[in-house]
């Protein structure tokens, strides 16, 4: 769990960079969680208990930080993020990248900031009482063992299997200028173990917008035809006729004789729509795994295994804002400093999608259901099997 001091202070990006990037496991679920009383209690006591059967002094300083830290205050919730990950050892991988807890656990080379707590955690005790501390943030919770990951697995079932996806954050702003926006980091950030889908999210964090949902997800087909649709209209209306005079530029130059323009119409309506369809269905397939005229049949609402990360952000001009950051849709033409500058590699494969309008944002909401989040049904698959 990313701890909500962590979020608030925009350091979301950076974490999930160091754990992408320095552990061999894979993110299987994200979600942005608000804890309530109940759950902070019996979280706080199996830490405790923890202590109490290993004679870890971490136990009762983490079980204080969780009380009075990530629980309600002021009469609202607190953010908190849950990152579940799969594979070998991943308490152990997890525990070490994520640091040690106190400077007597580290040695020098650990301080220089190899670690995630090295970075972005604080311990701070008395000079003169080095037994009372004065300050602590640890940054990032995560169990030393199986067995502790297994009961906090089981409270995450116990208290958030039904909950929403997507925080209420009224309480932060005002809410007559509270907005909206859908962001997707798309399937070439995730072929390969890469710090780029954090380095992302760090940068979106420059707009000062809240994260308030997230969810790991996989298009289905039929999915991906319903949230690329305007593409579709967009290709064959307008880059269908370029398509054609492009193909006419071309016949011309190799057979060495003018064409006319009712050829060139001709190739705009045939070649040129024909292409511009070709175009979608690479864009289709580039986001569920499937091409619509090669899928099989009853397959089409079957998530694929292509993998994208959803998130919402929320403030004043979100959309803008988060557009600015982007950067326009061919990479070549993005400014420096934006998402697609630095990471695009085409207008196809430009890494990642935003909103561009709050119309826009309330139909894509909606084909990627997010208030649903399959984290919680995840991990009593987990415990099934």
């Amino acid at each position: 769990m990313v701890t909500p001091y962590t979020i608030a202070k925009s350091r979301t990006g950076g974490v999930i960079a160091r754990l992408l990037s320095r552990v061999d496991l894979e993110l299987v679920g994200a979600q942005i969680i608000t804890p309530g009383e109940d759950f902070i209690n019996e979280y706080a006591g199996t830490l405790r208990n923890q202590e109490k059967r290993n004679l870890n002094r971490a136990g009762e300083l983490l079980a204080n930080y969780i009380e009075r830290n990530m629980g309600p205050s002021g009469g609202r919730r607190h953010r908190s993020l849950l990152l579940v990950f799969r594979g070998e050892n991943p308490c152990r991988k997890l525990s070490d990248i994520s640091g040690a807890l106190f400077p007597e656990n580290k040695s020098v080379e650990a301080l220089s900031g190899e670690t995630i707590r090295d970075t972005y955690a604080d311990y701070i005790v008395d000079h003169d009482d080095p037994e009372k501390v004065i300050f602590f943030e640890p940054a990032i919770l995560t169990p030393r063992h199986q067995e502790l990951a297994d009961e906090t697995l089981a409270l995450f079932i116990k208290y958030f299997k039904n909950s929403k996806n997507v925080a209420d954050n009224r309480a932060h702003q005002d809410s007559t200028k509270r907005e909206q926006t859908l962001v997707i980091l798309k399937p070439d950030n995730w072929s390969f173990a890469s710090s780029r889908p954090g380095t992302i999210i760090d940068m979106f964090s420059r707009t000062g917008l809240r994260i308030v949902g997230i969810k790991i997800f996989s298009f289905s087909l039929n999915q991906a035809l319903d949230f690329y649709g305007p593409v579709e209209h967009t290709l064959k209306e307008k880059l269908a006729p370029a398509y054609g005079q492009k193909a006419r530029e071309i016949l011309e130059r190799n057979f060495e004789f003018p064409l006319s323009d009712n050829t060139g119409r001709i190739l705009g309506e045939s070649f040129g729509k024909e292409y511009a369809q070709e175009q979608f269905y690479k864009i289709v397939a580039f986001m569920s795994g499937r091409r619509p005229d090669t899928c099989p049949a009853g397959e089409e609402d079957k998530p694929s295994d292509v993998k994208c990360m959803i998130l919402i952000y929320e403030g004043e001009n979100a959309i803008k804002k988060i557009r600015d950051v982007l950067g326009p849709t061919d990479p070549l033409k993005a400014p420096g400093g934006t998402v697609r500058r630095e990471f695009g590699s085409s207008m196809m494969v430009n890494t990642a999608h935003a909103s561009d309008s709050v119309e826009s944002c309330e139909r894509e909401k909606k084909i990627v259901r997010i208030e649903e989040n399959s984290l919680i049904s995840l991990i009593e698959e987990y415990f099934n099997s």
